[in-house]
C-alpha cells in the first residue's frame, strides 16, 4: 500500500530533480548561481511545508493524490491542465535560455528579492494549509468539506492560487529573466481559469458557498480580480 509520507516527501525529488536538469540544461551551464539559490529556496521551503502536511492526515491525502490531467475528474479541467502544461514548461526553459543568451541583465538585488518573494508565497501556502485541510492537488469535493472562510479566505476566494500567482511572479525574478515573465503570465491566466471553473463546480455542490460569494467578492488579488 502507497505511503502517503513517503508520496509527500517524494514529491519534493521529483519536483525539483526535472526543473534543476531543466534549468541547467537549457542555460547549458552549471554556472547559474540564480538557479542554484532558487533551487536551495525551494527545496527547503518546500520540506518545511511537508512537515506541516504529514501531521494533517485529511490534508496529507489530498495533497498525495494523482494530479495533472489524469488526476482531474472533470474533462475542462482536463482541458484546462493539459493547456497550462506548455506555459509550465517554458517557465523553466525560458530563463535558462535567457542565461544561456544574455537577455536580460537583472540586478542581484532584483534577483534575491524574488527568492524573497518565494519564501512569502510558501508561508501564504502553509496560512491556507493551516486553516483549510481540504486543499487537494485537484479539483474535487471531498467527503465531509465544508467552505472555510476564514483566514486568508476572508480575503479572496482562492488564496492557494493567490500563492500560487506570487511564487511564479517570485521566480521569474530569483531566476534573472524579465522573459520569464511571459509564460509567468500564461500560467496565471491558466489558473484565473481554473479557479473561474472551480468556483462553479463549489456554487453548485458545496453548500454555503454560493452564500461565502456574496461576502467575499475578489477571486485571486485583492482590489484587482
Amino acid at each position: 500500500m502507497k505511503n502517503p509520507k513517503v508520496t509527500a516527501w517524494l514529491q519534493i525529488f521529483t519536483a525539483f530533480v526535472p526543473v534543476g536538469l531543466i534549468l541547467f540544461f537549457s542555460a547549458w551551464t552549471i554556472q547559474y548561481w540564480q538557479a542554484w539559490v532558487f533551487l536551495c529556496v525551494g527545496v527547503a521551503s518546500a520540506a518545511l511545508l511537508t512537515l506541516f502536511i504529514i501531521k494533517d492526515p485529511v490534508l496529507l491525502e489530498g495533497r498525495t493524490k494523482r494530479g495533472g490531467p489524469a488526476g482531474e475528474q472533470r474533462p475542462i479541467q482536463k482541458i484546462i491542465v493539459w493547456c497550462m502544461v506548455l506555459p509550465g514548461l517554458a517557465i523553466f526553459i525560458v530563463p535558462g535560455l535567457d542565461r544561456r543568451f544574455g537577455w536580460s541583465a537583472m540586478p542581484p538585488w532584483l534577483v534575491i528579492s524574488g527568492d524573497v518573494l518565494i519564501l512569502v508565497a510558501m508561508w501564504m501556502v502553509y496560512r491556507v494549509f493551516k486553516e483549510n485541510s481540504f486543499g487537494s492537488a485537484t479539483v474535487e469535493i471531498a467527503k465531509d468539506q465544508r467552505v472555510i472562510s476564514t483566514g486568508p479566505y476572508a480575503i479572496v476566494r482562492n488564496p492557494m492560487y493567490s500563492s500560487a500567482v506570487l511564487y511564479l511572479i517570485a521566480m521569474s525574478l530569483a531566476l534573472g529573466s524579465y522573459w520569464g515573465f511571459i509564460p509567468a503570465i500564461l500560467m496565471v491566466l491558466g489558473f484565473a481559469w481554473r479557479l473561474l471553473d472551480e468556483e462553479k463546480l463549489l456554487a453548485k455542490d458545496l453548500p454555503g458557498y454560493a452564500e461565502y460569494q456574496t461576502k467575499v467578492r475578489w477571486h485571486l488579488i485583492p482590489g484587482i480580480f
